[in-house]
């Protein structure tokens, strides 16, 4: 089975608010941005999501922090998928972010014999989270408007929990058409790697 990871930004809606200008009916709406921002990380497969994690506020995600994060997965990969981390069949798909491809993130990897499905680079069309998830979470969060952190966590999580199994498993079909697509068109970067 495949993971994907990506991170994503929420924010509360921006409060509207009106100047006038010369005219009597020369009015523009400006839009006031908000310091507020909820990095959330999250593990899925074609099942739904495995696991997730919103970066506290002061922290940076950086190798340390996804080595921490990826050791939650770990074990919420061992409550949620018993067979497939019994027979070790679980793979992690993450794109080619400085953090993912550090020295102790990939020792880290190898030393827990967690298989790794390489990303291309300048392909973010191979990202299920970049096309699919965070995409379908933003769609819903869209027009609301949150007055507190933990209304836009509590918001996410509930969008996060409805999204279908069937959707993640579209989701899946649609990133094998991509990686097809994509082997296609860059034969020479695959055979390279596996020289």
């Amino acid at each position: 089975m495949r993971r994907g990871f990506k991170r994503m930004m929420l924010k509360p809606r921006c409060y509207r608010r009106s100047g006038w200008g010369k005219g009597l009916f020369d009015q523009t709406a400006r839009i006031s941005r908000s310091k507020i921002r909820v990095m959330l990380v999250v593990f899925f497969d074609w099942k739904g999501t495995v696991h997730h994690d919103f970066v506290p506020r002061d922290l940076m995600v950086n190798k340390q922090f996804y080595q921490e994060v990826l050791a939650r997965l770990r074990d919420a990969v061992r409550r949620k998928r018993p067979e497939l981390w019994e027979n070790q069949t679980w793979m992690l798909h993450h794109d080619n972010a400085p953090a993912h491809a550090s020295l102790l993130i990939r020792s880290y990897l190898t030393k827990h014999q967690t298989s790794v499905v390489a990303h291309p680079p300048y392909s973010p069309d191979l990202a299920p989270a970049d096309f699919f998830l965070f995409p379908k979470l933003k769609t819903t969060l869209k027009w609301c408007r949150f007055k507190t952190i933990d209304e836009i966590k509590e918001n996410a999580i509930r969008e996060l929990r409805a999204v279908t199994e069937s959707a993640f498993q579209e989701a899946f079909q649609q990133w094998k058409k991509h990686w097809e697509g994509c082997i296609a068109s860059r034969g020479d970067y695959f055979e390279g790697d596996s020289a």
